[in-house]
Formats: structure tokens, sequence, C-alpha cells
């Protein structure tokens, strides 16, 4: 008589906030798919769903708790994890019938609790799970996380309490981990962490060997042997230490993407200081030129907080002349909201909420302008791009390497019906508008 295999418990997955969140969550899903679990893409299907949480601002709480009652109401049984696990009497006192609540980063603890809440029988027969692990982000770009936790103290950012100081990767497991993701098909490495320029500055002097060769836990090791495994990589979160400085080369070698993420987080000395951020806006310009003249292709990306206690007309204005004289490629502005546990909300001189309304509209009008007329100079150039997604009528959207997904721009193909998802080609622009590229292939 055949063997009759009982049918895996379903697993759903709610994943919020940002990018290291997702790789929390496509490492638990891929613990508990060894483990013999099945993945349920809705409520109904699930016999318990996993809600991994944003605490970051009090919107993303909000955001969270939203999440967990639509959650409880579709299905009933329902785990929290995430940032925002750490309140977890805040979540009890709206919530009082969750199977159990865990924080950030406690792998171990949620998939404790899914074997609770809804036991799997391992089954010998059953194939487990593919070696590079489950993912959610589609096939051919992959985040890496190559550390956790973060060792400034910003007065805006409560990242430190929720994950702790910095904790780095080594570099070794890093490198394992990145053939396994392109050898299952990823194209585009996104390297992330909460600081990466910092990583390995508490294991320095972990050297590993790798292929035959040593290679330090730093940030410049690291991202010239991801460069020889990956097609794409992209650096993400870079706090713009001096040593940034030493990868630029490596863009302009091609080994990694001209392409730098940096939270430069406002311009302004007086209000850089009240944030407890490097203030010396002058050498950071001197450096940003310098780095176009080494990689002339270069895309630098950062944020900016608006509103910030004590910021005045003059600081705010300050800041436009500075984005004037910087030309960054991609820009997104936060307005300041008050985070239960920031020092920030104790500092005097609050600015009023249409004040930072109007700073932040004029902000936005002043980076969209820029990022206009970047892209207008791309009209008539040959570039290259990844393919995210095709269509029926031989349409394609596609990224440069001046964009990464969800946050830039893409880049819109017509006459594309011979590509697929994942490859990369060359197109020419003819077109653009205030983020988006238009072209086809060449």
């Amino acid at each position: 008589m055949a063997t009759v295999l009982p049918s895996p418990p379903r697993v759903g997955m709610v994943s919020l906030g940002c990018p290291k969140n997702l790789v929390d969550s496509e490492r638990i899903l891929t613990q508990l798919r060894a483990d013999g679990y099945q993945m349920s893409a809705d409520y109904a299907g699930a016999d318990v769903v996993l809600v991994n949480t944003c605490g970051f601002l009090d919107s993303a709480k909000e955001e969270s708790l939203d999440a967990i009652g639509e959650a409880i109401k579709e299905n009933g049984r329902v785990i929290v994890t995430g940032c925002f696990g750490k309140e977890a009497e805040v979540i009890r006192a709206r919530f009082p019938n969750v199977l159990a609540i865990t924080g950030a980063h406690e792998y171990e603890q949620v998939v404790e609790a899914v074997h609770e809440a809804a036991p799997a029988g391992i089954s010998p027969y059953v194939d487990l799970i593919p070696d590079a692990g489950l993912k959610l982000t589609p096939r051919h770009y992959s985040y890496l996380k190559i550390s956790e936790g973060c060792n400034h103290r910003c007065a805006f950012c409560i990242i430190p309490s929720l994950r702790g100081d910095l904790v780095s990767r080594r570099p070794d497991a890093i490198l394992r981990e990145a053939e396994k993701l392109v050898a299952a098909g990823t194209k585009e490495l996104l390297v992330i962490s909460q600081d990466t320029s910092a990583y390995g500055v508490d294991i320095r002097g972990d050297v590993r060997q790798w292929k035959g060769r040593e290679v330090r836990p730093h940030m410049t090791d690291l991202a010239r042997e991801l460069g020889q495994i990956a097609p794409w990589v992209r650096l993400h979160y870079v706090y713009p230490y001096p040593h940034v400085d030493q990868v630029i080369p490596l863009m302009a070698e091609g080994l990694v993407l001209p392409y730098l993420d940096i939270p430069f987080q406002h311009a302004s000395p007086n209000v850089l200081r009240a944030m407890k951020r490097p203030a010396n806006d002058a050498k950071v310009l001197a450096r940003i030129k310098g780095w176009r003249e080494i990689a002339p292709d270069i895309t630098i990306r950062s944020t900016f907080v608006v509103g910030f206690p004590g910021e005045t007309e003059d600081d705010f204005r300050y800041l436009l002349d500075w984005l004037d004289e910087a030309q960054l490629d991609r820009v997104g502005a936060f307005r300041f909201e008050p985070v239960e546990g920031a020092s920030a909300n104790a500092l005097p001189d609050q600015v009023p909420e249409e004040i930072k309304e109007e700073r932040y509209a004029r902000i936005m009008e002043k980076t969209a302008a820029i990022s206009t007329a970047k892209l207008a100079a791309k009209v008539g150039r040959t570039i290259e791009v990844i393919v995210d997604a095709v269509d029926e009528e031989g349409g394609a959207t596609a990224r440069s390497q001046a964009d990464a997904p969800e946050i830039d721009g893409e880049v819109f193909l017509r006459d594309a019906g011979g590509l697929k998802v994942g490859d990369i080609t060359k197109v020419v622009v003819e077109d653009a508008d205030e983020h988006d590229l238009y072209g086809v292939p060449a």
C-alpha cells in the first residue's frame, strides 16, 4: 500500500517595513520550509499567520497594528514579530488573543512559536527547500544583509534600542550566501544593513579565507569580492565615512554599481549637530565632486528630514542651497515625526505641522526639478538595464544602474518582446520625465 503523506501546515506572512525586515521574513520562511511547512498566499489557506512589524515611526506602528488586526479578523491565529514586537504590552492591550510576540531578528523564537501553534510532521519523503532558501523578492534580485544593529545614537532614531549595537556577519558567510543566491538566479545583490560602511568594526582582525584569498571584514574587501560573484552589486545605507572613498574606484572598474545610498538627513550644521550627526557639509560636497571625477556616472541617492526640532527658515534654506550645489540624483524626504524613545522628542523649538508641510513641499519641488534635468540629460544615451517585468504587448519595465527596486525610478521599454525578466541588456533612452526613463532595446 502506498504511503499517504499528511498535508503539511501552511503559514501566511505579512512583511512590513524596510528591506532589512524583508530579509528577516525570508530567513524565517526558509527555516519553516525546511521544517516541513508550506506557504499560504492568503489568510484563508493558512494555519497560522506571521506579521513581521515595523516600529520605527508612530505611523509605522499604526500600520503594524492595522495589519495585525486584519490578520486576526481574517484568520484568527496570529504570531507577531519584528521591531514593534519590543512593545508587546501595546500589542497585547489591543489584541490579547495573539498567539505569540517576539522582537526583531529573533528567528528561533518565531520558529518555535509556529511549531507550537501548528506542529509539522517532518517527512523523509519530501525535499525541503532550494539551497538558496526561500525569497520574497523576485528571482533576479536579492537583498543581502551583512550586519545587524547600529552604533550611532542619532537623536531622531530608535534603531539601536530595537536592534542593538552593530553585529557583523563573517565575510566568508556573506560571500557563501551571495554565491547561493546567484546560483539560484539572482542577477543583482542589494547590500543592506543599518550602517553598511561600519561593517566589520566589531570583528576587526577576523580575516577569513575565500577562494584562496584573505578577506577582511571591511566594506571595501566585501564589495570587491561580491563584484566577482554577481553581475550587479548595489550598496545601500552607506554612512559617509572616509573609507567610502575607497569603494569609488571599484565602481569605475565595474565591480560595483556606480550607486551610493547615503542618508545625509540634512545639510545645516546646526540641525546636524542637534541630530547628533557629523556636520562638515563643505567636506561632503568636495568628496561628492571627487567621486564624480573618478566615476562620472555615479548616482547618489539620499534622504532628508525636514521640520526637525529647532530647524529655522535659515537652516532650511541652507539645505535647499546645498542641494542646488550637490545635485543629488535621487532624493527622498520625510517630515520629522516624534518616535517614542527618541531623544529628539525632548528638544525645544518643535516645528509646527503646517511649517513641516510647507517645507516638505518645497524640498520635493526642488529635488524634482534636479531629477528632471538629470534624467533629461540621459535622452539619446545607451545605458544598461535589468528587466523587472514584461507584458504581452511587447513592452517591458526595467531599471537602470541608477535605480534601486521600489524606491527609485524605472525604465519603460517598447519593442521589447524578446526580453525576459532578469535580463541585463543595453537600451537607448528616447524620453524622460521627473522620475522615469523611456526607451527601446539597442
